[in-house]
Parts: structure tokens; sequence; C-alpha cells
């Protein structure tokens, strides 16, 4: 027995030092935030934040944990899929525990790291505390921040990566925050075919160049590139008075009624329906709305006498759009529920 134990020890030691390698090259590769050299300084102060394997992966489970809510029923996936570019799933209000509608259109979750404000009304200004307003807003998830530790706590599947990120099996509610903010940070968008453009000029197609134009000429001094937003709050137009006062919820301003965060167009192929309540389903009805926008006390100057597109224009714009829609955003198996 013992000389079938001993000749057993290497066949052991190797199984345990190929899993132990496994695990060191599945956790050591492919978790560190490289900006892409073409986008600009990100907003998000990373330093000692810097994105940990251990600490994504903790991200990662808390981002679709589904017990994070009042029923059980959503989590933060819920509304941010990641074959939408991590908006929601082709409808105009996102749906909450028990059926609950939103008020608003879920924004894509990419790209975070640059934002220096985030949801429609810029109500948040640190990227580690997004996951808060759903957590606790009664028509999303419907809990306070104290039931969400308290339900990650009494998981015991939670605790060898609370371990390891943070050395504590407990978590408090700074480790859970900096946890997501670390899986959204590592959520970047770089590589359509714009993005190959920008670095090589090469890669569109003459229907793209011309839309490329057109959206510099037209459209550009609020969806910047190559971010494709300046991250400011607009009015568009959308009606002569707006039922939600958007920013002005924020800032008490009357002059910021019906302003809303100007989002980035990345990806807008896949991030349908569009406008903070989700109105136009196409990107054409979008695009074809600025043609004529509502007149309002606010209304953003650029768009005073409207934006002279004609439909070969339009037609040119979306191939455009279309050409930054990043497929490797969608496909790369890291965010994958």
């Amino acid at each position: 027995m013992l000389i079938r134990m001993l000749r057993a020890l290497p066949i052991l030691g190797w199984v345990m030092l190929a899993s132990c390698s496994a695990d060191t090259e599945e956790l050591g590769t492919p978790y560190a935030f490289n900006p892409p050299e073409h986008f600009p300084t990100p907003v998000y102060g990373l330093g000692e934040k810097s994105p940990s394997a251990y600490g994504f992966k903790l991200g990662k489970k808390l981002f679709y944990d589904r017990q994070l809510s009042s029923d059980g029923s959503v989590s933060c996936g819920s509304c941010h899929a990641q074959v939408h570019a991590f908006a929601d799933h082709n409808t105009k209000l996102s749906m909450g525990v028990e059926g609950r509608l939103g008020i608003r259109n879920a924004p894509p979750v990419f790209n975070m790291a640059w934002h220096p404000a985030f949801m429609w009304d810029g109500g948040i200004n640190h990227l580690e505390m997004v996951p808060v307003a759903p957590f606790t807003h009664p028509l999303e998830m419907n809990l306070t921040m104290a039931q969400v530790l308290q339900k990650v706590n009494q998981d015991s599947s939670y605790g060898f990566l609370a371990q390891q990120a943070f050395g504590t099996p407990q978590l408090q509610d700074h480790h859970l925050l900096k946890s997501l903010a670390q899986f959204m940070t590592l959520i970047v968008s770089s590589g359509s075919k714009y993005d190959m453009y920008l670095t090589t000029g090469k890669g569109l197609n003459a229907l793209e160049l011309k839309g490329l134009s057109l959206f510099r000429q037209h459209c550009s001094h609020c969806h910047s590139e190559p971010l494709l937003s300046d991250f400011s709050y607009r009015n568009n137009g959308l009606d002569s008075l707006s039922e939600d006062p958007g920013r002005a919820v924020i800032t008490l301003d009357p002059a910021d009624h019906g302003k809303f965060k100007v989002p980035s167009l990345r990806n807008a192929e896949l991030t349908y329906p569009y406008m903070h309540d989700g109105r136009f389903m196409t990107l054409e009805q979008a695009i074809g709305h600025y043609r004529f926008p509502q007149a309002t006390p606010n209304l953003d100057p650029s768009l005073s006498a409207g934006i002279p597109l004609s439909d070969q224009d339009i037609e040119a714009l979306v191939a455009f759009i279309k050409s930054t829609t990043d497929e490797t955003l969608i496909s790369d198996t890291r965010w994958m529920e």
C-alpha cells in the first residue's frame, strides 16, 4: 500500500501543479486595464484601484447575481446585456422587481472609465457609486445597501473571492462597490472598424466615409470623437415641454429642464431603442428627428434651425454609426454571464 502511494505522488503532484498553473494563467493575463492609445486619459482615477483578477471576478459575480434584488428576479446584467453592448433588451423602459417599469431607458455600460458623471441626468459623479442607484431604487432592485451586503455575506460562494480580493471573507460596502467598478472598468470598447480607421487610416468604405464626413460636420460638436460624446447635458428638442425634467432634477435650475446627457454613439447599432425614453426604435428615426426638432426655450443652439439631411445623408450616417459596432465587445468571454 505504501509503495502504491509513493508511486502515485508524482502523478498527484503533477496534477496539482498543472491546476495551480492553469489558475495562475487564467487569473494573470486578461485583467490589466490598458486604455487604447487613441483614447483620452480616463477620468476614473485608477491608481491603487487598478483591477485585480479576483476583484474583477467578484465584480462579475455581483453584476449577474439576481438574488441581489428584493424578489430575486433581476440583476445588473438583466438591464445591461452583453449582446446589446451592455444596454437593455429592445425595450423602451427597463423592468425591475415584480415587473415594475423604470422611468428611463437603461444606458449602455462600456468605456465607463471615461465618463465624468453617470445616468441620463448626471446624478452620480463617481464610478464606484453607480451601483447604489439600481440596488436601492424601488423600481429596479429595491434593496437597501445593508440588505445587499447581508445577502452577499450569507452566501458562502462569495467568501473565497472576497478573501483573495480584499483579505476578508466578509465584504463591506466599499469592497462591493470597488469590485463592481473593477468589472465595469475593463468593459472597454475600442475594436470597431471606426477604431481601425482612427489608428490606421483604413477600414471604412465609401458610404461610411461619407457618413463620417457628415458626422463631423453636423454631429461631432456634441458627440465628440473618439468616444463619440462630450458628456454634456443638452435639450435636443424631443418635446416642446419635456415631461421628464432631466438634468434639472439634479441642479434644480429651470434652464436645465429637459436636458439629458449626450450618449456615446459607439455601438448604437446594438443599443436601440434611442433617447432617454426609448421613443425611437431605429437609427433612421433617431437621426431623422434632428431635421425638425421641437422648439423649446432651452433647445440646444446648434439645433435652432434643425439639421438639413437628405435621405441619402441619413443612410450614410447610419452606415458610419454601424462602423462603430465592436464585435469583440459582445463576444469577449471575460464578461459573459
